[in-house]
C-alpha cells in the first residue's frame, strides 16, 4: 500500500483513549490520583459554601392575612409614582396576602388601579 511505498507506518491509537496512547501506567495512575483529590476538594467547597448560605438565608414564609411589600423592578427611564430612575420606590406598600398559590408563589389582594397586574408574585419579590 501507500505506507509501504512512502517508508510510512500508520499508528492508531488506543479505541476510545486516544489521549492515553504511549503514556506509562504510572503517569495515568498519578493523574487519576490527582482528578480524585480535586474532586473530594470540590465536594468539601461545596458542603462549606452551602453551609454558609443555609447560615445567612432569611425563612420566605407568610400566612394568608399577612402584610408584605411588593417589589417593584426600577426601569431606566421609566417614570414610576412620580418619581424617575434610583430615586423611585424599590417596595410599593403593604398588601394583604389571600393565599398561598404554591410553595413560593402567593395571591396578593392588590387594588382596583392594579388591576391590570396580575395577583400571584414569587416569593423572592415580597417582604
Amino acid at each position: 500500500g501507500l505506507q509501504k511505498a512512502w517508508g510510512t507506518r500508520l499508528k492508531f491509537s488506543t479505541a476510545f483513549h486516544p489521549q492515553i496512547d504511549g503514556q506509562r501506567p504510572e503517569t495515568i495512575e498519578v493523574t487519576n490520583a490527582k482528578i480524585a483529590v480535586a474532586k473530594e476538594k470540590l465536594k468539601e467547597a461545596r458542603t462549606r459554601q452551602k453551609s454558609y448560605a443555609d447560615k445567612h438565608r432569611r425563612s420566605l414564609e407568610f400566612q394568608p392575612g399577612d402584610h408584605v411589600f411588593l417589589k417593584v423592578s426600577p426601569a431606566r427611564g421609566v417614570r414610576r409614582f412620580g418619581i424617575k430612575g434610583k430615586l423611585s420606590p424599590r417596595f410599593i406598600r403593604p398588601f394583604e396576602i389571600l393565599a398561598r398559590v404554591s410553595e413560593v408563589s402567593y395571591r396578593l389582594a392588590l387594588p382596583p388601579q392594579l388591576s391590570h397586574v396580575h395577583n400571584v408574585f414569587h416569593v423572592s419579590l415580597l417582604r
